[in-house]
C-alpha cells in the first residue's frame, strides 16, 4: 500500500538526515583537531518494484516509496592548512602523502626492540621524545623512519612494504664526535721569498684536527722558500708533522708556475721524503688533494691540482704570508642538544659542539586512493583493499610533498560551511517528519471511516 511505503519513507528520511546531523557534529567538533579530516553522507535513494497486474490500460503500476539510504564519506585526499609551532618535532607534509606511526600499544616491550608493529598512516603529529626517547604524541603515536648507519647514511630499503621501518628512538644522553676527513689550505705564499738574496726563512702553519676521539690536535706544516743563487726558483719545501703522534707526515717540493694563465698556481707537487710509519700519503693531480692517514684516520689536505682553476687553494703570488683561509672539518665531542627533520626526511641529531648526523630518514606514504584508507582513532589512517598498496618516497620525490618541521596540519573543517549544512539539514528532518505526521492524519481518517 502507498500510503505505508511513505511512512517508511519518511522514517528513511530521518535517519538519513540524524546520520547527517551526526557528521555535522564530528566536523565542527573536531574543527581545531590537527589533522582532523572531514567527514560526510552520500544519499542514495532506494526503488522498491512492485509487480502487482496494472491498474490502467495504459501499463501503470502501483508506486511503492523506497526512501533514501546513506553512505559515511571522508575526504582524506584533502589537506587542511598548515599552521606554525615552536616545535621542531612538530611535522607535516606540504602536500600528497601521510607520515608512518605506530603506537605504544603495539610495541611489545618498551625500550627494547618492537615485535612486528601495527603500521598506520597520520598526515601530522607533534612528536616529543618520552622516557625512553620514543618519539611520540600525546595520542601515543610513535613516529617510524629508516635508521642511519654510524656514518649517517640510510642503506637501501624495501620501497613496497614497512619492513624497513622502525619506530625512531633518541638517546639523549649521547655523546658524539666527528674526526676531521679534510683539511683546505687555502693560503697564499710570498713570491718574493723564492728569490735569489732571500732569507730563506721557514713559514709555519699550525692546523687544528679532530682524532677519531673527538680529541683536539694539531698537524704542524712548514713551508720553506727555496732560495736560488740567481733568478727566482718559484719552489717550496713543505713539512708535515702530526704533533699527536710526533711523526713526520713527510716532506713535499711544490713548484708554482710563473707563466699565464696559470702563473701562481701549483704546477707540481713531488714527494721528496716518505711518512713515517705506519703514516701514509699520496698527492693525487687529478684532484689536488694529499692523501695523509695517519694510520686509522685518513685526512684529505687539499692543496690545488696542477694548472689551478676552480680547485686552487696554496697559491704563491707577490704579496704577504695569508694563512687565514686555512679550513677543515670535523667536530670535537659533544653532548645531544635535539633533533631537527629536514624537508627530505632526514632526521639529524644535533650536539653542542656544533656537529650534526643524521640518525633517521623519514619516508612519506604514497597511496592510489587516500579516500579509501581505512579510518581510526586519533587522526590515523590503514591500509584497505580500496586504499591499494603503499610506497613509500623520499619527501618530496614522486608525487609526494616535503616534510614541514615546526607546523602542524590544521582540520580541514569549514565550520561556515558546516552551519550552513546544519541549517538545511534540519529543514530537511523536519520535512520528513512532516511526512510522518500527515501520513498518520491520514490513518486516522481511515479508522474514521468506520465509524
Amino acid at each position: 500500500m502507498g500510503i505505508s511505503s511513505s511512512m517508511n519513507a519518511g522514517v528513511s528520511g530521518l535517519n538519513a538526515n540524524a546520520n547527517k546531523l551526526a557528521t555535522i557534529s564530528d566536523n565542527i567538533a573536531n574543527s581545531q583537531t590537527y589533522g582532523y579530516k572531514r567527514a560526510d553522507v552520500d544519499f542514495a535513494s532506494m526503488a522498491v518494484s512492485d509487480s502487482r497486474t496494472p491498474y490502467t490500460a495504459g501499463g501503470g503500476r502501483w508506486f511503492t516509496a523506497g526512501g533514501v539510504r546513506t553512505n559515511a564519506i571522508w575526504d582524506i585526499d584533502a589537506k587542511g592548512a598548515l599552521a606554525s609551532t615552536a616545535n621542531a618535532t612538530d611535522i607535516a607534509i606540504t602536500g600528497r602523502g601521510m607520515l608512518p606511526v605506530t603506537t605504544l600499544s603495539s610495541m611489545t616491550n618498551i625500550g627494547a626492540a618492537p615485535s612486528d608493529p601495527d603500521f598506520f598512516l597520520t598526515s601530522t603529529g607533534s612528536f616529543e621524545a618520552d622516557a625512553d626517547g620514543y618519539l611520540r604524541s600525546p595520542s601515543g603515536l610513535v613516529l617510524m623512519g629508516w635508521p642511519a648507519d654510524l656514518n649517517g647514511n640510510i642503506p637501501p630499503q624495501p620501497r613496497d612494504s614497512a619492513a624497513g621501518l622502525a619506530p625512531i628512538q633518541i638517546n639523549r644522553s649521547s655523546f658524539a664526535a666527528q674526526p676531521t676527513s679534510t683539511i683546505t689550505l687555502n693560503a697564499n705564499l710570498p713570491a718574493t721569498e723564492t728569490q735569489a738574496g732571500s732569507a730563506g726563512t721557514a713559514l709555519p702553519v699550525n692546523v687544528e684536527y679532530f682524532d677519531n676521539l673527538g680529541a683536539s690536535q694539531t698537524l704542524a706544516m712548514s713551508f720553506t722558500p727555496v732560495v736560488p743563487a740567481t733568478g727566482q726558483s718559484n719552489t717550496w719545501t713543505m713539512t708535515i708533522t702530526d704533533q699527536a703522534s710526533g711523526l713526520s707526515g713527510g716532506t713535499y717540493q711544490i713548484v708554482f708556475s710563473d707563466t699565464p694563465p696559470t702563473a701562481g698556481a701549483i704546477a707540481s707537487v713531488t714527494q721528496t721524503v716518505a711518512p713515517t710509519a705506519p703514516l701514509t700519503s699520496a698527492y693525487n693531480a687529478a684532484t689536488g688533494d694529499l692523501a695523509l692517514d695517519l694510520g686509522a684516520q685518513p685526512i684529505a689536505i687539499q692543496l690545488g691540482a696542477p694548472g689551478g682553476g676552480a680547485n686552487q687553494h696554496l697559491s704563491q703570488l707577490s704579496s704577504t704570508f695569508s694563512p687565514v683561509g686555512v679550513t677543515k672539518d670535523g667536530s670535537p665531542a659533544g653532548t645531544f642538544t635535539g633533533v631537527t627533520i629536514d624537508e627530505n626526511g632526514l632526521m639529524r641529531a644535533s650536539y653542542s659542539s656544533g656537529f650534526t648526523r643524521v640518525v633517521y630518514q623519514v619516508p612519506v606514504v604514497d597511496v592510489p586512493n587516500f579516500n579509501g584508507l581505512r579510518v581510526l582513532d586519533n587522526q590515523t589512517f590503514g591500509l584497505s583493499d580500496m586504499s591499494g598498496s603503499m610506497f613509500l618516497w623520499d619527501a618530496g620525490d614522486g608525487p609526494t610533498g616535503a616534510i614541514q618541521g615546526f607546523a602542524r596540519e590544521q582540520s580541514t573543517t569549514d565550520i561556515a560551511q558546516e552551519l550552513t549544512q546544519l541549517i538545511t539539514t534540519q529543514r530537511a528532518y523536519s520535512s520528513n517528519a512532516k511526512i510522518i505526521q500527515t501520513v498518520d492524519e491520514m490513518l486516522q481518517e481511515t479508522t474514521n471511516l468506520k465509524r
